[in-house]
C-alpha cells in the first residue's frame, strides 16, 4: 500500500441524485458553518442549487450523467478530491449506474471517506479527524491479486 497525505482542509465533493438534492441542500444548509473552512466541489446542478441556496462557493464540474461522475473520479485519482458526500437514490435506476459505480470503487481504491446518505455524513463531519492531518492508504498495483491483472 502506498500511504499518502491529507490535511486539515479537506477538498470535498458534493453529489446528489435528482430526488436527494434537496435533502443535501438542507444538509449542507445546517453544516454550513463546518463545511465553510473545506474546499467544496460538486457535480453540476448539485454545484450550483448548493451555491445558491448556501452562498459557499462550489466548483461546479459536468452533470453525472454527462461524465460529472468520471470527473469527481480522476480528481480523486489526482488527490484533489479527498473527501465525499454523495447522497444516492437507491429506490431509481440511474441510467449512468456504470460511472456511479467507478466513481465508489475509485473512492474505496483511493481511500477516501464517503458518505453516502445523512447519517454517516454527519458522523465523519464531527469526526475529530475532521480538524486533522490525516494518512490515507492507497491501493497499488502489488496489492491486488495477479488473477486481475
Amino acid at each position: 500500500m502506498n500511504i499518502d497525505h491529507f490535511g486539515k482542509q479537506k477538498k470535498i465533493a458534493l453529489i446528489a441524485h435528482d430526488h436527494r438534492k434537496k435533502d443535501l441542500i438542507e444538509w449542507v444548509l445546517e453544516n454550513k458553518e463546518l463545511l465553510s473552512g473545506h474546499f467544496l466541489c460538486g457535480t453540476g446542478t448539485t454545484a450550483g442549487l448548493i451555491s445558491e441556496a448556501t452562498g459557499l462557493p462550489v466548483t461546479p464540474y459536468k452533470s453525472g450523467p454527462l461524465g460529472g461522475d468520471q470527473q469527481i473520479g480522476a480528481l480523486i485519482a489526482e488527490g484533489k478530491v479527498n473527501f465525499m458526500i454523495f447522497f444516492w437514490d437507491p429506490l431509481s435506476s440511474q441510467p449512468h449506474d456504470p460511472d456511479v459505480k467507478a466513481l465508489l470503487r475509485i473512492a474505496v481504491l483511493y481511500d477516501i471517506p464517503v458518505a453516502m446518505n445523512q447519517s454517516t455524513a454527519d458522523y465523519l463531519l464531527t469526526s475529530p479527524l475532521m480538524h486533522e492531518e490525516h494518512d490515507r492508504h492507497i491501493m497499488t498495483v502489488r496489492d491486488i491479486p495477479r488473477e486481475h491483472n
